[in-house]
């Protein structure tokens, strides 16, 4: 090995006992390019940026080559650095570095430059709007060939989904066949927690039309293939007997819920999961479909996906009390049911569930009326209820004498008001008369 090399290598080992990883471009065809005739220069990519390299190494000189960290001339040697790539979301043969417009100038000189590298590609560090042309185009577009452009980073296939969905623009055509077309691949390399980072900057009031991206580029069916499923599960929308995908339902719900609460992330997340038992507990009984225990059963198939996708204990905890009692206020309830019910934690999210339910299905709100009407009056402690008519009421109601009685048809009127079973003070005369027979 001749000298210049070897000086090269005892670069990089220097760049990389301070922590960072360094290594020769493409060492054969540099070997083929050196001449003892020439002034000796060899490429090198590393990870520090320039300011490292700087400190690393003192005579540091700006670099004249596109995409050079700077160059150093030690030895008679010139040595020029790149930057590696170090994404971990780019494909396996984009992660070395085999071309250099140097060498490619040396190439030219020599003619023998092979036409597949007319286009060198350079890693550099990536930045949040890295890879997308601006969006005043009025969409999200990557640069360059979109292929080509994905591949160096499969992450910002999620992040072109993003923008999308917060951004209310379109996908440009040709970016959004690549990301079809690269959807297993972005699986394949780019980590669950990356994913998860992406999708937690999509607003809450965008989350629906992210998921519907997500499953209309087949990424939802890798991701969460039991939510994907639900697209095949179908339901009756509404009185009118007209039919849905539990997915339809799922993103529709999702679009209602923050109209009332806005900003709520997590809210809006356990409304993607909230009918997920229905893929595991759908039942055809003579002319329709029925997903008794859904709400059971999809907290807990929640809980696995949370977990799959790397979701803290505490907001997985949340979630799946969210999915558990997603129903308690759809039926209307009694005094004593909106009592238990207003004693759940997280209480105004599960009445915000129901209501983006009964708006997504397009259904009236008579019952939600009903338990919000009743949910004032469960602000009065139970014993602070009075009853609807006191002991001498009772007893000209009844035609009763003073007695112990009295005061047990007056307890008994007390639990039915509570039961909702009384709710006025003529229902209450007519009862104890009933009672009193």
């Amino acid at each position: 090995m001749s000298q210049p090399f070897k000086d090269a290598i005892g670069i990089c080992k220097t760049i990389m006992r301070n922590g960072y990883d360094a290594y020769v471009v493409n060492t054969m065809l540099q070997k083929e390019l050196y001449s003892p005739r020439r002034e000796a220069e060899i490429d090198i990519a590393c990870e520090p940026p320039t300011e490292e390299l700087a400190r690393l190494f003192p005579g540091l000189q700006p670099g004249v080559e596109t995409g050079s960290l700077g160059m150093l001339k030690e030895g008679g040697i010139t040595f020029h650095f790149y930057p590696a790539d170090v994404e971990d979301a780019s494909h396996p043969e984009a992660t070395l570095a085999r071309i250099t417009p140097r060498l490619l100038k040396r190439l030219e000189e020599n003619g023998s430059l092979p036409a597949h590298l007319a286009c060198p590609y350079i890693p550099r560090t990536y930045e949040t709007y890295d890879g997308f042309v601006d969006f005043h185009v009025g969409e999200i577009r990557l640069e360059g060939i979109p292929d080509e452009t994905l591949r160096r980073n499969y992450l910002l296939g999620i992040r072109a989904l993003r923008f999308a969905a917060n951004f209310d623009l379109p996908l440009e055509k040709n970016t959004w066949m690549a990301i079809v077309k690269g959807g297993s691949r972005i699986l394949d390399y780019v980590a669950v927690s990356d994913i998860m980072d992406e999708w937690r900057k999509v607003e809450a009031e965008n989350m629906w039309h992210f998921v519907q991206l997500m499953f209309d580029s087949m990424l939802l069916h890798g991701l969460l293939p039991e939510i994907a499923a639900l697209s095949r599960v179908v339901q009756i929308k509404n009185d009118e007997g007209d039919q849905e995908t539990v997915l339809e339902h799922t993103i529709a719900t999702m679009r209602r819920y923050p109209e009332e609460l806005p900003f709520d992330w997590l809210g809006t997340l356990a409304l993607l999961f909230h009918d997920v038992g229905k893929l595991f507990t759908a039942e055809f009984d003579g002319d329709r479909w029925t997903f008794y225990q859904h709400h059971r059963v999809g907290a807990k198939v929640t809980r696995k996906l949370l977990s799959r996708l790397s979701f803290p204990t505490e907001d997985i905890d949340l979630i799946c009390h969210l999915v558990r009692h997603h129903l308690r206020f759809h039926s209307m309830l009694t005094d004593k049911g909106i009592r238990r019910f207003r004693a759940l934690d997280e209480y105004p999210r599960l009445i915000e569930m129901a209501r983006a339910d009964r708006k997504a299905r397009g259904k009236a709100l008579t019952s939600f009326n009903h338990n919000m009407k009743y949910l004032e009056r469960a602000d009065t402690p139970e014993q602070m209820v009075e009853p609807y008519l006191n002991g001498r009421d009772i007893m000209q109601a009844t035609g009763l004498k003073p007695g112990p009685h009295v005061g047990i048809i007056r307890d008994a009127l007390l639990t039915a008001q509570i039961a909702g079973q009384v709710n006025s003070v003529e229902e209450a005369v007519e009862w104890v008369k009933g009672y009193k027979l």
